[in-house]
């Protein structure tokens, strides 16, 4: 069992019976969906979920989970998902999918939200390693675009990787990718883009993490809120 494997099944453990658990996306979320279901199998484990992306929906399809879509719930007692950096704070950078809109509803919503990593991921500040994705109204980028830089970051449109069009999220925006000077840190940045008109969404997830867990070496170290 790797790393990966090893935190996401020690994330499963978290899921008790009647909970509505969220799923997130990626490698170490796919692992913790087939733990889910060995769980649901092998221990009669009963439980809902909701998926944060087609991907993750798919995978819960094929493994017979009960999938309820994100419209029908007004809460969830557990969202489990990864993230791209994660500041000494706890304060998350993600987004570097398409779902940042789904991600921090399911965020926000969750009474207890946890966060599967790997060391690679814990950085000194968010934006160390990748630039701040900001979804925007496809009509207002250039406006966004502008506000963004009179608070320092400078950056452009996301394009898709064959570089031959512009990368559309499943909310239909469209993405900034920013950088910023590194004085301004995660908290400071998630309040300054919150106050801009035409941002749908962006990256930052501050304040809204209970606990990440992290695999390295055969071992969980945990950092709880």
């Amino acid at each position: 069992m790797n790393d990966k494997q090893r935190v996401a099944h020690y994330a499963a453990q978290q899921v008790q019976n009647g909970m509505i658990v969220g799923l997130g996306t990626g490698s170490t979320a796919n692992f913790f969906i087939e733990e889910l279901a060995r769980r649901q199998s092998e221990e009669s484990l009963k439980f809902k979920v909701v998926s944060s992306s087609v991907v993750s929906a798919n995978k819960a399809k094929q493994l017979g989970l009960a999938l309820l879509g994100i419209e029908h719930i007004d809460g969830l007692d557990l969202y489990v998902d990864g993230a791209d950096e994660v500041a000494p704070d706890l304060t998350l950078l993600k987004g570097r999918g398409y779902d940042l809109v789904r991600e921090k509803l399911m965020a926000k919503a969750a009474d207890s939200f946890l966060v599967l990593i790997d060391a690679s991921k814990r950085v000194k500040r968010i934006g160390e390693n990748f630039p701040i994705p900001i979804e925007v109204s496809p009509f207002a980028w250039r406006l966004v675009q502008r506000s963004v830089a009179a608070i320092g970051g400078h950056g452009n449109l996301r394009q898709t990787p064959n570089q031959d069009g512009l990368v559309v999220t499943s909310h239909g925006s469209l993405v900034l990718d920013v950088a910023f000077e590194p004085n301004l840190d995660g908290k400071t940045l998630n309040d300054r883009l919150n106050a801009i008109p035409g941002i749908i969404e962006h990256g930052i997830f501050s304040g809204l993490t209970r606990a990440v867990f992290c695999g390295h070496d055969g071992k969980i170290d945990e950092q709880w809120a």
